[in-house]
């Protein structure tokens, strides 16, 4: 006799949790793909060995162009990242 509370309970609970409802459940944030030029290393300029003053200058100016092109795949990996971001409000930004 005393198994018959237990018995009833447990119909009970089985009964109440096949009735509700499992919790909504939302899509997948859409995902940006990243460009190729901000995934490829950076390349930089080297001089010859026994370097003379034009090897200098052209170094100067190919250098100062791989840097701006390197800072603009950088800032493009940047937004890419903040736009995702944005699409996914739920996320927690770990750079702040």
């Amino acid at each position: 006799m005393r198994s018959w509370p237990l018995i009833a309970l447990l119909g009970f609970t089985t009964l109440t949790a096949g009735c509700a409802k499992p919790p909504p459940t939302s899509p997948a944030a859409p995902r940006l793909a990243l460009a190729a030029e901000a995934r490829a290393p950076c390349a930089l300029h080297t001089l010859p060995s026994q370097p003379t003053l034009a090897d200098l200058e052209i170094g100067y100016v190919t250098r100062g162009a791989q840097i701006v092109a390197c800072d603009a795949a950088r800032r493009l990996a940047v937004e890419t990242y903040d736009a995702q971001e944005a699409l996914n409000p739920g996320s927690a930004d770990v750079r702040r």
